[in-house]
């Protein structure tokens, strides 16, 4: 289950990187890819103005955390994978206290295709 949740995160990320500027590296392609990812989850969970910067902090710290985990246990897959899993635990958990119930059922299911569409089970 969790590598689900990771794949579905990835996919966000990858999907916001690509919308994002081509600079990767820096504080300002992390804040791109936080408010790409944000807009999107906005447009399909149909946030509301609080709701959307609650979420775009979330994402930003979210991303933040991802890439310095990358950073500092790139020697090491099998505790990169445990701490990836364990943050996005954490982003789950909080990113069910901000959106509604409905709005948690859409973005599941959102995160549910992308992961399906982009799985080679």
């Amino acid at each position: 289950m969790k590598k689900v949740y990771f794949l579905a995160l990835v996919a966000l990320s990858a999907q916001s990187a690509a919308l994002a500027s081509n600079d990767t590296d820096g504080p300002a392609a992390v804040q791109a890819r936080a408010t790409s990812l944000t807009r999107t989850m906005a447009e399909k969970a149909h946030l509301d103005e609080g709701q959307y910067l609650k979420v775009k902090q979330l994402n930003l710290r979210m991303l933040t955390e991802m890439d310095d985990l990358k950073t500092r246990f790139a020697a090491d897959p099998a505790i990169l994978d445990q701490q990836l899993a364990s943050a996005q635990v954490r982003y789950e958990t909080e990113l069910a206290s901000v959106l509604r119930p409905t709005q948690l059922a859409v973005y599941q299911q959102s995160r549910a295709s992308m992961t399906a569409l982009g799985g080679t089970r």
